[in-house]
């Protein structure tokens, strides 16, 4: 009987996992699935494009595992079972269950509402493409009006800044305002936060500091102070959160949900199970968790790959690199932030801006799609075969 390996998710980390996995193993011996709800590849990095009115490029995935000899099934996750080792999934059919041996789990990460009244009912977001899509229906419907309207940003982290600048390049027309629940941009260093308000007084951005949203209405946004923000669209971006299937079926989850993972991103309650992605919490070389981030989850998917094939092969397993190096900011298409960090995670004095750090963040975009297009492109054609009996259990690292 084959080793069946399941994957849920094919996004950055899950459509990576996949095809090198089906690169570096026998198909004889080895049979890999992978689960996704939608049929194309979504380019998280740039939803916020898509949603500003961009065409942004959606593989299919069905394209992009042609040939890699990798099943994929399209349908939702509704559980996962580890004593049964089976995932409960459903579809167009009414669904059923995939049993596996060895699982990968890295269906990503949503927006996080924080209880925050009225965000499920009234507010956008861009941590999907059906939700950016419509947004950008609404942006649409806005931008014919003869007044414009008003687009209220909650948030200023990386997806926050992004996506009002994005819009605000994009739809001149319309009134953008960014709610930054502390200093606006505070993670960067001082030049770069000049620079930051630099391109927000360019694009005509209002930005709140020190602001704190208690309640999301249809047409307003009621802030912890009394304040109240008149909003035609106001788009969540404050945070992001996982789904609770890892928790409902038992692994070792933090208080936030995401599995908890060895240094080769083994579950440490299940360690036929793997993770990578946001659905991870692992902890980088310099001691510190890892941020949910599409950086995070090419490292983590590498060293997720390396850990599966060395076990399924009876091979010793090297620990890759865990590292968060910076931050890649676009600021629209003509301007972008590139902000290193140092061991601590905090930024350094120096940063690069303008169009020479908005084209370094567009190779990464396009690095990020090839990766995926199709992911088993340039690696080892070598088939390994599995050993007699795949470790399960024991660890076998090299520091």
């Amino acid at each position: 009987m084959k080793h069946r390996i399941v994957v849920l998710g094919a996004g950055y980390a899950g459509a990576y996992v996949a095809g090198i996995l089906a690169r570096r193993l026998s198909p004889a011996e080895t049979e890999i699935t992978v689960v996704n709800a939608e049929p194309d590849f979504v380019q998280r990095l740039r939803l916020h494009q898509l949603a500003a009115g961009q065409e942004i490029e959606a593989p299919q995935l069905a394209d992009v595992f042609m040939g890699t000899g990798i099943r994929l099934c399209l349908a939702r996750v509704t559980a996962v079972d580890p004593e049964r080792q089976v995932v409960a999934v459903a579809d167009a059919d009414g669904g059923g269950e995939l049993g596996y041996d060895t699982l990968l789990y890295a269906l990503g990460s949503h927006a996080a509402d924080h209880n925050v009244p009225g965000v499920a009912e009234h507010a956008f977001h861009v941590t999907g493409r059906p939700s950016a899509l419509r947004l950008r229906q609404r942006l649409d419907s806005l931008s014919k009006r003869d007044a414009g309207g008003r687009v209220l940003v909650v948030g200023d982290g990386l997806t926050g800044i992004e996506t009002a600048t994005e819009i605000a390049e994009s739809r001149p027309g319309l009134s953008v305002a960014l709610v930054a629940r502390g200093e606006l941009g505070a993670r960067l260093s001082a030049a770069a936060r000049s620079h930051l308000r630099r391109a927000c007084d360019r694009l005509g951005i209002t930005v709140l500091e020190h602001a704190e949203v208690e309640t999301v209405e249809a047409a307003r946004v009621l802030c912890a102070d009394g304040t109240v923000l008149a909003s035609d669209a106001t788009v969540w971006t404050a945070g992001f959160a996982v789904s609770p299937i890892a928790a409902a079926g038992g692994l070792e989850v933090t208080d936030n949900g995401r599995i908890v993972v060895d240094r080769t991103m083994r579950s440490v309650s299940h360690p036929n199970i793997y993770a990578a992605g946001d659905s991870a919490y692992a902890v980088g070389d310099n001691g510190r968790p890892l941020p949910m981030s599409c950086a995070s989850a090419g490292y983590t998917g590498v060293q997720a790959t390396t850990a599966i094939v060395g076990r399924l092969t009876g091979r010793k397993i090297a620990n890759t690199k865990l590292e968060y190096v910076g931050n890649h900011i676009s600021l629209g298409r003509r301007d972008g932030i590139l902000q290193m960090v140092d061991g601590e995670g905090q930024a350094k004095p120096k940063y690069l801006g303008g169009w020479k750090a908005a084209r370094i963040k567009g190779g990464i975009l396009r690095m990020s799609l090839w990766a995926t297009s199709p992911p088993t492109f340039g690696m080892p054609k070598r088939k390994h075969r599995l050993a007699a009996a795949p470790d399960t259990s024991a660890e076998k690292a090299v520091a």
